[in-house]
């Protein structure tokens, strides 16, 4: 008879929706794993609020799965068993945004593996493929639908007429959305997931300060209902590209044409498009959220590190930000119904150098909607405009305003 295969001992921090997934998959699949690498993985502890030791947890492991979330204490424990010389598995995004350069640096220094592929976008292997598929290749923009539960909200505002707050808690009775969806519903979450996708495309060190980013409060259905006019979806889109020696990285709601491969992208699916010369442009999606979508992707992390070796090297440029980037925008604004309002709008916008693409125009009843959207050009030229325009004594409420991400690839 063969050997049994030795254990291989993972200690789980934490055990929410995403832990007690792992809790219970990691057992399930044990064979299958023992089979493909020679070690049979077994939880040796768990660490809560209520239970576990964490000191008994790091003594009997092999291998740290962190799935706390958050900072503290999150960021000494992942620090503490790298220096006991374990491998580490983390889906915690705010913890890699914020001391991602620290914790990396500290495992190379170890010898050990610190994997993150559930941090970013659940399920799809993003990460995986950023650091091996496509090592070496020089890649000029990501863009990227990382927060499955703004897409929700959104997909669900679109297709129903819901309003945000409907369609938010919508997105909370089915558990997409959290009871305090703060950080989901500004971009914070977006924006941690774009610095560690940023960091590993273009191989300089991002953080979450780095990143300015907005969320989809504000929006309303009647900028869905024109954007269907205009051939556009509304996306939370987070971007991060090379502009000259330079890189931009942002989170910000954002129409796309039809042809964009982000468009058709619903619910509580994440997808990113990765463009490159080389490679023209490919786009991995699936589902971003969920226990066992995520904790697939953990234990997919555990089976590498039980495979040796795998590092993230450290950084070899230093690129500098670029706060001022060229975007298209759609424009919304209620105006009194006068003559020569639309020339004076359009007036305005030609002195800032912003130029129309296309308008619709309804009256309603005491004023008129004009709806438009403007070829690309700088954002402080077409800001400058919408201040000054918004000053116009014909301007009955705030305009607004939405990037439009107007690339379209070939099918």
């Amino acid at each position: 008879m063969p050997d049994a295969p030795a254990p291989f001992r993972v200690g789980l921090l934490g055990h929410g929706t995403v832990g007690s997934a792992v809790d219970l998959l990691l057992p399930e699949r044990a064979d299958a794993i023992a089979h493909v690498t020679g070690l049979r993985p077994e939880v040796s502890g768990v660490l809560t609020t209520s239970r576990g030791d964490f000191e008994e947890i790091l003594a009997g492991s092999d291998l740290i799965v962190e799935v706390m979330g958050g900072i503290d204490p999150a960021h000494e424990y992942v620090t503490r068993a790298i220096r006991a010389g374990k491998h580490v598995v983390t889906a915690n995004k705010q913890l890699l945004a914020e001391h991602g350069e620290e914790l990396w640096g500290l495992a190379r220094e170890h010898g050990v593996q610190l994997r993150f592929e559930a941090a970013v976008a659940g399920v799809v292997p993003i990460i995986r493929v950023l650091q091996e598929s496509l090592t070496g290749q020089h890649i000029d923009r990501l863009h990227g639908i990382v927060n499955g539960t703004t897409n929700f909200i959104l997909s669900r505002m679109a297709a129903t007429g819901a309003s945000y707050a409907e369609a938010l808690e919508e997105a909370q009775e089915l558990g997409y959305a959290e009871s305090d969806p703060t950080d989901d519903v500004s971009g914070k979450d977006a924006a941690a997931k774009m610095a560690i996708l940023a960091r590993l495309a273009f191989d300089t060190p991002v953080h979450l300060s780095d990143v300015p980013y907005e969320g989809i409060e504000q929006l309303t259905t009647e900028d869905i209902e024109y954007a269907r006019e205009l051939g556009l979806s509304l996306r939370l889109i987070g971007t991060a590209e090379r502009i000259g020696d330079e890189l931009a990285v942002r989170v910000h709601p954002a129409f796309l044409y039809a042809g964009h491969p982000l468009s058709s992208v619903d619910g509580p699916f994440n997808a990113v498009t990765i463009e490159s010369p080389s490679i023209t442009e490919i786009t991995l999606s699936g589902p971003g959220a969920g226990g066992p979508q995520t904790a697939t992707a953990v234990i997919g992390d555990v089976i590498s590190a039980m495979i040796p070796p795998a590092q993230t090297p450290p950084t070899q440029n230093k690129l500098g930000f670029v706060d001022d980037v060229a975007s298209s925008f759609y424009l919304h604004v209620e105006v009194a119904d006068k003559p020569g309002v639309l020339a004076q709008i359009a007036q305005v916008l030609g002195l800032q150098g912003v130029s129309v693409k296309s308008v619709v125009q309804k009256g309603t009843g005491t004023g008129a909607r004009l709806v438009l959207v403007v070829h690309p050009v700088l954002e402080s030229r077409f800001f400058g405009a919408v201040q000054l325009i918004a000053s116009k004594d014909f301007v009955t409420a705030p305009p607004r305003a939405i990037r439009v991400i107007d690339e379209e690839f070939a099918s």
